[in-house]
């Protein structure tokens, strides 16, 4: 069980870690992006990404985000993106949209990885994404990674 929770883990990490794959300027700009920001403003941008979740239909039910909580997100995610491009990277997002039509984009893909990379340190976080482990047949799992 721990070696598929370990599996596991470990891909969750890399698709939330993986690096866009962007131009030379696309990169300059996601690295500026994300080294203007702290730890604070990432936590702020994966709650607004949590807001924009709930919003789906089948999810809503679960959250209780009141409207003036997500106005109040919406207000601050919008005074921080920009911030970000217009005072701490604005030859990095000049250069880059030149570039690649696609570049704020891409940039902001891996703005919200880091984002969600800063709730997926979380002990408890961690704990209740593994939790589903225990339900999962690990003999049925290695049988299958066991037949070549």
């Amino acid at each position: 069980m721990k070696k598929i929770i370990k599996i596991i883990t470990i891909t969750l990490g890399l698709v939330i870690a993986a690096p866009a794959q962007a131009s030379s300027p696309t990169n300059a700009l996601s690295s500026c992006l994300v080294d203007t920001l702290n730890g604070k403003e990432r936590k702020s941008l994966a709650k607004w990404i949590f807001f924009s979740i709930a919003a789906h239909p089948e999810i809503n039910t679960y959250s209780s985000a009141s409207i003036k909580d997500i106005n109040k997100s919406d207000q601050y995610v919008g005074k921080l993106i920009t911030r970000i491009l217009t005072i701490d990277c604005p030859k990095e997002l000049k250069t880059a949209n030149n570039a690649d039509p696609l570049a704020i984009q891409k940039a902001f893909e891996v703005v919200g990885q880091v984002a969600m990379q800063e709730l997926m340190a979380n002990e408890n976080v961690m704990k209740t994404i593994t939790n589903y482990a225990k339900y999962t047949d690990q003999d049925k799992i290695n049988r299958v990674l066991s037949n070549n």
